[in-house]
């Protein structure tokens, strides 16, 4: 098959079928495609017969593939064989920064988040000697997912022939410029782009965010000078790296949506409910009406007379008792022979001394180790998750995947209480046992659909060296499916 045959309905490695052509330029096609096998959206590049850079491209995406941060596109196939190039990549949905930015400025705050986001995510590839160079505000995207993605990591930069002798600079400017135009609006170069205006100079300069847009923190007018604005640095050091970037702005607050179901109310009294026109409260008024009086009857009169009776003869024999008592006190050793009511003590919080992720079913035995000590971290904004998955079954390929606490020494477990993505669907089980490996590892709580904040208590006594928090089943995340957690507390019962 020749490049000069491909039009809608042409498949690609037997799965690709090209369906609507999005884009041309230069001699390389984006499409939007399906693959027949997953049956899911993916995006396709084709190359014209006289494109320049196949291979450069080619060989771009097939090092991006081995990128692992969810916060980048995903490539899933890259080929040149027959004639015929092509890279099959991950379809995206959402709103990019240019959407975004339509109605004017973000919020200082969601767009700090937006490229602190993106930043970390390019530390991540610059790890791996992969670039963007390319960064407009058409590539930063806020998924129908609720989560970032930055599309064209080493494949854009080859599309456009694109090379620099800093890339890691050339990086930190491009997420400087991301974050001027989310603060203000307007883009920092000469000419506009995406939409979006050219940035107002003053004396030959670009004006700092805060003098284009009212209400922007000093802190992010400084960071964005420093990677974007040298004239404005004063005395402060430029932001040369991703790392940098994602480094100054790593305080900056990430809202995280947790599911939280308070615990049940008693039943309220009785209550008359009343709604003012024109207000979405409710006004509880308590009406406590007391009951009319009755009437004794004969019997009743007979029955309470004999009460007194009763009670009568009950304070005589009191009486008489304690006489004896007070005659014939007991011995000091008797009154002390009595041992004290015992103390319950609250449940201690134990600190795992490992964590790692835990894939005994897998090619590597792990499933995202280096981000496992963000789930014991105490910190909100930080997490650890699963691969994605094609679905929530883990693609039919194990039974489970989870994170494996090893506590140090085996330790009595009371609760554990996990804080997971708010997204649902999720089923996770609590196993514990005195070995990392899975057949040791005895299941003693389970939760169906979990979300947000989950307490695991285990069903029966529980005591072992390794607490595994074992997802069965992955809530929908971002087109995919994956298990996350953002942080884990491990109680173990108190003692007297």
């Amino acid at each position: 098959m020749s490049a000069s045959t491909v039009e809608p309905g042409t498949r690609l490695a037997q799965r690709f079928r090209l369906e609507d052509r999005v884009s041309e330029s230069e001699g390389a096609t984006l499409w939007k495609a399906i693959d027949e096998i997953l049956a899911r959206p993916v995006a396709v590049h084709t190359f014209d017969p006289d494109f320049p850079r196949v291979t450069e491209v080619v060989t771009a995406a097939r090092a991006a593939s081995r990128l692992t941060d969810p916060r980048l596109t995903q490539v899933f196939d890259a080929a040149e064989d027959d004639g015929l190039a092509y890279v099959v990549s991950e379809w995206v949905t959402g709103e990019s920064l240019s959407d975004l930015l339509a109605g004017g400025p973000l919020e200082p705050e969601r767009a700090a988040v937006l490229v602190a986001e993106a930043a970390e995510a390019l530390a991540h590839a610059h790890e791996h000697n992969l670039h963007h160079l390319c960064l407009r505000p058409g590539k930063l995207v806020w998924t129908t997912g609720n989560t970032v993605k930055v599309l064209g990591v080493a494949v854009d930069a080859a599309l456009e022939g694109l090379t620099t002798d800093d890339p890691a600079l050339d990086d930190a400017e491009g997420l400087g410029r991301l974050l001027y135009a989310g603060l203000t609006g307007h883009w920092p170069g000469d000419e506009e782009e995406g939409g979006l205006p050219a940035a107002p100079m003053s004396d030959g300069h670009f004006c700092t965010p805060r003098q284009v847009t009212a209400g922007v923190p000093g802190y992010l007018d400084t960071i964005t000078c420093r990677a974007v604005l040298p004239e404005s640095r004063k005395s402060h050091s430029a932001l040369s790296t991703p790392g940098q970037v994602a480094e100054a702005l790593a305080d900056v607050a990430r809202p995280l949506t947790i599911q939280y179901t308070p615990p049940p109310s008693p039943p309220p009294a009785p209550a008359v409910v009343s709604r003012s026109e024109g207000l979405d409260t409710q006004q509880r008024t308590y009406v406590s009406q007391p009951l009319p009086p009755k009437q004794p009857s004969t019997l009743n009169r007979v029955l309470m007379t004999f009460v007194v009776l009763l009670v009568i003869a009950a304070v005589g024999v009191g009486a008489w008792t304690l006489g004896r008592k007070l005659g014939n006190p007991a011995p000091p050793e008797a009154a002390q022979s009595q041992p004290p009511p015992s103390a319950t003590a609250e449940p201690q919080i134990v600190k795992p001394s490992n964590a790692t992720g835990f894939d005994p079913l897998g090619d590597d035995g792990a499933e995202h180790p280096e981000l496992a000590d963000d789930a014991v971290d105490g910190k909100p904004d930080t997490f650890w998750h699963t691969t994605n998955y094609n679905n929530a079954t883990l693609g039919n390929l194990k039974p489970g995947v989870g994170l494996l606490l090893d506590m140090g020494k085996p330790t009595k477990i009371a609760d554990v209480i996990a804080t997971l993505s708010s997204a649902s669907g999720a089923s996770v089980e609590l196993k514990v046992g005195d070995s990392p490996d899975l057949s040791s590892l005895k299941t003693v709580a389970k939760q169906k659909d979990a979300s947000g904040k989950v307490t695991l208590t285990p069903d029966e006594a529980a005591t072992g060296q390794y607490v595994l928090i074992w997802f069965t089943r992955l809530p929908a995340d971002a087109g995919k499916f994956r298990g996350t957690i953002y942080d884990v507390v491990v109680y173990s019962p108190g003692t007297a």
